[in-house]
């Protein structure tokens, strides 16, 4: 499974792929305002400097709701680097445009995917990934994980390559969840992807090891 971070920091960027693990980069308009940063320009340059942290793909998310405008950004974004994906949302213009990108070659992500039924659209109209917001499900009381586990199934049964990017993580267990039922990719804040470094008897066996160490010496 795949590993992305979901933010626009970059010194949580920086840590994730001095980790080691790191294989992407997902951003949205309100990380980058997290961030303070605005304006085309800035926002642009912002995405060089991520695509000079990482060596795998960085989702760059179009603001615009119209085919002309998604377009028109999306090719804009796609020649900032190779590594860009096009991050376009599921509404009837964004198939459309998902289709356009996919004839000319340029990598999409679909987001803000809570339905199967979004999913198999997204990928007949030739998406490279699609984002399930398993979180936000989660937050009105409906089963993210099951969303994961019917895209799947779906994507399996006609061999889609369109890779299943399991978005809004809350916890660390969204994480091991979604590696269990398949999941080609999740992307997380940096909290929860080093948090799966903690178990209590690690440390606990740490500290016995050196002191075991300290009482030989």
């Amino acid at each position: 499974m795949k590993f992305f971070i979901d933010t626009a920091n970059l010194d949580q960027i920086t840590e994730a792929q001095n980790l080691g693990i790191l294989d992407g980069v997902t951003t949205n308009p309100s990380l980058m305002a997290k961030e303070g940063i605005t304006g085309n320009s800035n926002i642009f340059n912002h995405y060089k400097k991520i695509c000079e942290i990482v060596d795998g793909d960085v989702s760059a998310e179009v603001i615009s709701t119209e085919f002309n405008g998604m377009v028109e950004e999306g090719n804009h974004l796609s020649k900032i680097s190779d590594q860009i994906v096009v991050k376009i949302p599921m509404t009837k213009n964004g198939v459309k445009a998902l289709k356009y990108f996919s004839n000319n070659n340029i990598k999409t992500n679909c987001t803000l995917i809570f339905s199967p039924g979004q999913a198999l659209l997204a990928a007949k109209a030739g998406a490279d990934y699609v984002s399930p917001f398993i979180g936000r499900l989660d937050d009105i009381t409906s089963d993210g994980l099951s969303l994961i586990s019917e895209i799947r199934q779906v994507f399996d049964n006609y061999n889609f390559k369109t890779e299943i990017l399991s978005a809004s993580i809350r916890h660390n267990m969204h994480i091991i969840d979604c590696a269990k039922i398949g999941s080609d990719v999740v992307t997380a804040p940096l909290s929860s992807i080093v948090g799966l470094l903690n178990h209590p008897l690690t440390d606990s066996g740490l500290k016995k090891f050196l002191d075991d160490h300290k009482k030989g010496n």
